[in-house]
């Protein structure tokens, strides 16, 4: 069955980076396009960041909010969809989950304070 495995997620402060990996599996992961999305308490989840099927970056588009600041990349070897944070402001604070097809992972927190 599909597995989606988040982490990578902690305490940093404002301006700082992170990068969060998902590890997926049950699935053919190089056919599929995959999402990171995230939702902070009292909000509803929010789309963050969507990968095509291909590793060159073509194919890849963001929120508003996070487009320059985030990067998403994939590595189909590995399974694996990684979400690259910089400049990181308190309200990207949140649980941040991959997507496959609307099925979420258990997630991995990401706390910015200073």
């Amino acid at each position: 069955q599909v597995q989606l495995v988040e982490s990578g997620g902690g305490l940093v402060q404002p301006g700082d980076s992170l990068t969060l990996s998902c590890v997926a599996s049950g699935f053919t992961f190089s056919e599929y396009s995959m999402n990171w999305y995230r939702q902070a308490p009292g909000k509803e989840l929010e789309f963050v960041a969507g990968s095509g099927v291909r590793e060159s970056g073509h194919s890849t588009f963001y929120a508003e909010s996070v487009e320059g600041r985030f990067t998403i990349s994939r590595d189909n070897a590995k399974g694996t969809v990684y979400l690259h944070m910089s400049g990181l402001k308190p309200e990207d604070a949140a649980i941040y989950y991959c997507d496959h097809k609307g099925f979420y992972g258990q997630g991995t927190q990401v706390t910015v304070s200073s």
